[in-house]
């Protein structure tokens, strides 16, 4: 046999070498490709496991939210996946080509009395910027409301009273154009008596150190509780009327602070309600017959905003025993005195007028529910400049509506409709926002997923609030830790919030307040809502309902970080959106309730002995709480063992979860008798607060703290029939909840 060494190059044999390697690849192609592929697709499912595991550590961090878009995909649209890091980042891209600062500084500058002709050009001029937008549909609405104002021929006076009842000399109302719109007219005439912040506690402390109010005019100082609950209170004790002052003490203090000038009066409405007081419960269209009735919630007494210098004068005159230190004010009065003092004659003389004002609103449709609306509003009328009161929110309002419409030319479209609304009427009391809920109720509790408010959105910059329904304190968690601190840099500003208090809840989180235009969404409409405040660290921002709520003393009072603050407001807000209209499922904590009913019903264990000696007990309210606890579990184990990709089944967990809210609306009380039925947050004796007060009376029964009109009408000591009346509506309020939780009705399981 014979061994051959390697040929020389050139040789036969390697040329025949080629075409030897050509069959052999001809013959592997289709193995190295089968491997190819399989070597892509097993890389491929591995990144798509570790990533869905990221995303289930991380909870809602990630969503894709990119499925069935139907419409032309912009540059942004990252071959037709949006991921949340994709639009947070095409959000804060469009947002920050805004001039919210501009904006706000113009808007201040116009006249937006609701009624008036300023108001009549602004509306047109707002209509006209969203029309310019890439909006699916904008619209107004038009209500013809009963607002009161003064009377330029008859101004409100005040006249100090002598022993023989005759006028003496008037005092001065360095404002006399600001008022109390829905105060009582006429005349009243009584001793004056000094009545801190005229809160129920306060008035009942009065008469235990033996000065009645009764029969008497109150002075009460501003904070704390809203003008409307001053006079409420005062009413309930008799009182005659009440005159509200600006104490220096509830004011920032120091040489580099803003603060509200000696002279100025603060203007505030007085009804104890929202919406318009001569139609309650029926939506103000002019076409609509009404019956003949009033809200319960207008006040029977006259009430009149005063200067801090008019104060003054009236404290010095004042006699009787010294107020309590935590009552003594900063005026230059030592000390204050509980009265009573000189007798006094308050005239108001305020006329009510039909009024037409309007809502504008634009609308972003949705690809995928369309009839779901996440709502965002701001007021837009203002008493005065009104730069922090509704200047700041229209500005805000008017970006967000510039810089989704521009996300929309960029291939973004929400699953939800998004609906975004200037509200007319607000410093009367959410007029506009109230009547428009009422004409839609029966609409919007169907469809209205999340409101949305940017009232009173930046009042300083030192503490942030949100004022919230439970349903949306972990998506506000969420968001804070997405949104960097305006004044700390390198933080969020969750971070900001629990620099010096761990507890973020504790922090943030406040309930809806009667003023705010979020508060009807939810005590009336039972959609969640939110309102969010930077505020000042400390005193309240001074100038707010008054001719000096200027641009210019905001812009002064946030040390040149107004648009810096703004604009952390927008993208809170903005991100806040964007969740709520895009994500798959809902990102409401259903679950939260059952804590807040447990933490309510709490307080009532004190008195399950006393109860119990009746022959009551509290088992019922406990057994629809744990109902609904069992039901929220359950609803969130089929949720997670759902297929995400089943609309018709995501849809209708959507609709369980956004009706949360709904469920908690008494249904056993009548919308237009007792329009806040929300058993929580809402007012009458359907509400657990009610019941609460109620059972409290079990050890205090006999004569009241209040005052005999309010004790006739509210009954005498503990009353049992009442009590299981309200215990009874209440438990099947919540059994409802727990129910309509479940699901279908053979999903039903409870345990009575």
């Amino acid at each position: 046999m014979e061994l051959r060494g390697p040929e020389p190059l050139g040789s036969r044999p390697a040329r025949q070498n080629p075409r030897l390697w050509a069959a052999a690849g001809r013959r592997a192609t289709p193995y190295l490709v089968l491997t190819a592929l399989l070597i892509f697709t097993g890389a491929f499912l591995l990144g798509y496991v570790v990533f869905r595991g990221s995303c289930q550590a991380c909870g809602d961090d990630v969503m894709v939210v990119s499925e069935d878009m139907n419409h032309e995909l912009g540059p942004d649209s990252h071959q037709g996946t949006l991921y949340w890091s994709d639009l947070q980042a095409m959000f804060l891209r469009h947002l920050g080509e805004g001039r919210l600062e501009d904006t706000i500084r113009q808007t201040s500058l116009r006249e937006r009395v609701a009624g008036s002709a300023g108001m009549a050009a602004l509306v047109q001029d707002l209509r006209a910027v969203l029309l310019s937008q890439k909006l699916d549909h904008v619209w107004m609405d038009t209500h013809y409301v009963g607002l009161q104002f003064p009377d330029p021929a008859h101004p409100n006076a005040l006249h100090w009273v002598d022993a023989a009842g005759k006028h003496g000399e008037q005092l001065p109302l360095e404002d006399p154009d600001v008022y109390c719109p829905y105060s009582a007219t006429g005349n009243a005439t009584g001793e004056l008596v000094y009545a801190h912040y005229g809160r129920p506690e306060d008035l009942q402390d009065l008469r235990a150190r033996g000065v009645e109010p009764k029969g008497r005019l109150l002075l009460v100082r501003l904070g704390v509780i809203n003008f409307a609950q001053k006079v409420a209170s005062a009413q309930d004790f008799g009182a005659q009327g009440v005159l509200i002052y600006p104490d220096p003490a509830d004011f920032s203090q120091g040489p580099h602070k803003l603060s509200l000038s000696s002279h100025r009066a603060v203007y505030g409405h007085v009804h104890l309600g929202t919406g318009d007081p001569y139609t309650p419960g029926f939506p103000s269209f002019n076409q609509t017959q009404f019956p003949p009735v009033q809200s319960s919630g207008l006040p029977s007494i006259p009430a009149q905003p005063i200067s801090a210098d008019t104060a003054s004068l009236l404290l010095r005159k004042l006699e009787g025993p010294v107020a309590p230190q935590e009552w003594q004010g900063h005026l230059a009065v030592s000390p204050y005195r509980l009265g009573p003092g000189p007798g006094l004659h308050l005239g108001v003389n305020n006329h009510r007028a039909s009024t037409p004002i309007s809502n504008i609103f634009g609308c972003i449709e949705g690809r995928s529910e369309p009839d779901h609306y996440v709502v965002i509003g701001a007021q837009r009328d203002a008493w005065g400049p009104g730069a922090a009161r509704s200047a700041v929110g229209t500005a805000i309002l008017l970006e967000l509506v510039r810089t989704f419409s521009s996300m929309v030319s960029n291939g973004f479209r929400p699953r939800r409709s998004l609906l975004f609304i200037s509200w007319d009427g607000g410093d009367f009391g959410s007029v506009g926002s109230m009547e428009w809920l009422e004409g839609y109720l029966s609409v919007l509790h169907l469809k209205a997923v999340v409101y949305v408010s940017l009232d009173n959105a930046v009042l300083g910059d030192d503490k942030f609030h949100a004022k919230t329904s439970p349903l949306l304190i972990s998506l506000i968690e969420n968001i804070l830790k997405q949104v960097d601190s305006p004044n700390r840099s390198g933080q969020t500003l969750f971070e900001q919030v629990v620099f010096n208090n761990h507890s973020w809840e504790a922090e943030v989180i406040r309930p809806l307040p009667m003023d705010s235009s979020a508060y009807s969404f939810t005590a009336f409409a039972g959609v969640p809502a939110v309102e969010f405040s930077f505020m000042e660290d400390g005193p309240m921002y001074p100038f707010l309902h008054t001719k000096d709520d200027t641009y210019e003393n905001l812009h002064r009072v946030l040390r040149g970080r107004l648009p810096a603050v703004a604009q952390a407001v927008a993208q809170l807000a903005g991100q806040l959106l964007i969740r709520l209209s895009h994500d798959h499922l809902l990102p409401l904590d259903f679950g939260r309730y059952g804590d807040v009913v447990l933490r309510h019903i709490g307080s009532l264990n004190e008195f399950s002995g006393d109860l119990k000696a009746r022959g009551l007990t509290l088992q019922w309210v406990y057994s629809a709480r744990g109902d609904y606890i069992r039901a929220a579990e359950k609803l969130r184990k089929e949720i997670y063992s759902s297929e995400e990709s089943d609309e018709r089944l995501t849809r209708m967990y959507n609709v369980r979860i956004m009706r949360v809210e709904f469920y908690f609306l008494s249904q056993y009380v009548s919308a237009a008798d007792s329009p806040f039925r929300h058993i929580f947050l809402g007012r009458g004796d359907h509400t657990l607060g009610a019941l609460v007060d109620h059972v409290r009376l079990l050890r205090s029964s006999g004569p009241g703290a209040l005052g005999e009109e309010a004790q006739v009408a509210r009954g005498l000591g503990f009353q049992e029939s009442r009590f299981r009346r309200q215990l009874a509506l209440l438990t099947w309020t919540l059994q409802g909840a727990a129910n309509a939780l479940s699901g279908d009705v053979w999903n039903i399981d409870n345990n009575f």
